[in-house]
This record gives C-alpha cells, sequence and structure tokens, in this order.
C-alpha cells in the first residue's frame, strides 16, 4: 500500500499524541482527520478537520471511514468494535488484534508468554478470595491492578509482605472489575523499545530508552540506556517477535523491565506512538 502525499489520515483520538502524529504527518504532505469527542482537542488545533463523537458513534465511525485512506489510533482503549467496524471500508492500522491483546492485562501476559516471552508472575483477580489466594502464591507481596482501562499508574494497589488475610473489601474498593495481581520484580530499570513493521513483514526498531517513572508517570527517557548490548539486542528481538506474531502494522512501544543478570521480563505492549520515542 501507498499513500500518496495529499491524501487524508484518519486518527481516533485527540490527545497530545494524535497532535504530534498530526503534525509529523502535515510535514509528510498529509491531511488529518480526528475522531475525538472532546471538541477543540489537542490534535484537533493541528488536523485540517474534527469530527466531535463518541469512538463507537457508527455515523460518526462511516463519515471517518469515507474521508480517510486509512485509519490508526493514538491509544490504546479504542473500542475493538469500531476499529473492526471501520476495517471492513478502509485500511486500519495497528490492527485489532492488537488492541484486544494490549487492552487486558491477562490476555497480554498470557500472549507474551505464549510466544515466548517472560513476564512478572501473574494470578487472575475476581474477589477477595482469589486475592487472598494469589498473594499466597506470591508470598504476601504483589501488585495489584484493573485488567482494563489503568494508565500512568491509575486502578492500582501495592501488597508488600502482607499477611494472606482480611482482604474482605478489597476488590469493591477498585471497583468491583476484573483485576490481576502481579508478583513484585525487583529490576533495576525500566526499558522500552520502539518499533515499527511494515506491510511487506519488514522490521525496523530503535535502541532501548531507559526511562524513570514516578507515581506510575513516565518523568524522562534516556538514550542509550544503561543496559549492555546483550540486553538491547534481546530488548528488539522480543519486539520483532511481538510485531511479527500479531501480524502488525505501524509503530508499538515495548516496556521490559531489566533484571540484575541482564535478562528481560515484558512489562506492557502500547500498540502506538509511545512516549519514550519524542528524541
Amino acid at each position: 500500500m501507498s499513500l500518496a502525499p495529499g491524501s487524508t489520515i484518519g486518527i481516533i483520538g485527540g490527545g497530545q499524541l494524535g497532535r504530534m502524529l498530526a503534525m509529523a504527518a502535515a510535514r509528510l504532505g498529509y491531511r488529518i482527520v480526528v475522531l475525538e469527542p472532546q471538541a477543540d482537542c489537542p490534535a484537533a488545533q493541528v488536523a485540517n478537520r474534527q469530527i466531535v463523537a463518541a469512538y463507537d458513534d457508527r455515523a460518526a465511525l462511516a463519515d471517518l471511514a469515507a474521508a480517510s485512506a486509512v485509519v490508526t489510533y493514538e491509544f490504546e482503549n479504542v473500542p475493538v468494535a469500531a476499529a473492526r467496524t471501520l476495517a471492513a471500508t478502509v485500511p486500519v492500522y495497528p490492527p485489532g488484534r492488537a488492541l484486544e491483546v494490549a487492552q487486558d492485562r491477562v490476555t497480554e501476559k498470557s500472549f507474551l508468554n505464549d510466544i515466548g516471552i517472560p513476564t512478572a508472575e501473574f494470578c487472575p483477580v475476581d474477589n477477595d478470595d482469589h486475592l487472598t489466594e494469589a498473594l499466597r502464591k506470591f508470598d504476601g507481596s504483589g501488585v495489584l491492578k484493573t485488567r482494563r482501562m489503568g494508565y500512568d499508574g491509575k486502578g492500582q494497589r501495592v501488597f508488600r509482605n502482607m499477611e494472606t488475610g482480611g482482604f474482605a473489601g478489597t476488590c469493591e474498593a477498585m471497583g468491583n472489575v476484573p483485576l490481576i495481581l502481579e508478583s513484585l520484580v525487583a529490576f533495576e530499570r525500566e526499558i522500552s523499545v520502539i518499533a515499527a513493521r511494515g506491510l511487506d513483514g519488514a522490521i525496523a526498531a530503535y535502541d532501548p530508552a531507559e526511562n524513570v517513572h514516578r507515581e506510575g508517570i513516565l518523568r524522562s527517557s534516556t538514550l542509550p540506556a544503561a543496559i549492555g548490548p546483550q540486553t538491547a539486542a534481546a530488548a528488539k528481538d522480543a519486539a520483532a517477535k511481538i510485531l511479527s506474531a500479531l501480524d502488525y502494522v505501524g509503530v508499538i512501544g515495548v516496556e521490559f523491565f531489566v533484571l540484575a543478570d541482564g535478562s528481560l521480563l515484558a512489562n506492557e505492549l502500547a500498540p502506538r506512538v509511545h512516549n519514550s520515542g519524542h528524541w
């Protein structure tokens, strides 16, 4: 697929990443239409047009498809059904399968483990009894997270060396939504790889960035990361493996924990452009 200059790219989501996507596209000679329910969003300020509607509004999706040569998105919580509705009439990248995997932490970690990429140990948690059992498995420590929609450290609670009992009301306090308990990881640093895969299957990746988070929010990214060449190569290889397994087209961010011996645990997938790639 060749996208001629002057073509229109549709972007679902109008935040800061959508804004930067729109600005980069404009420099390459493309037009931008944004679908975003918030009027005058950051991306709309630099786009050619904004469709102000919910992400799952069928009329708005039809409008976006008709206006666009290709559609992408700037965040991973786009309704999968909306992406698939669009894909019936216009190319949508990254694919809906990537959204399905990235939107649920249990699905995401299961996918990674299935293709041979290690993660922190984890247990699905649906009630307080499940939490007690999971904490017992992890010696009373772990990070309890919502399975869906959590970001920037929201929807999380950390347990350290807790007695494995007396957690009545914990799941209710977390919103009575499906949860996941992840084992605590004694990591030395966090890194991320920005990689891309084309329609022809060709893959390219930048060198890993070293990231510092405070209260769950990315504060700085440094390149080159303070890791050895074998660790850097392993991170890029893992990203390539993920892209191929998803038959991915587009840019992805893959976050890793680096352990003391230089080995890696995959932490999270971002099927979109990523904040550690602004350099």
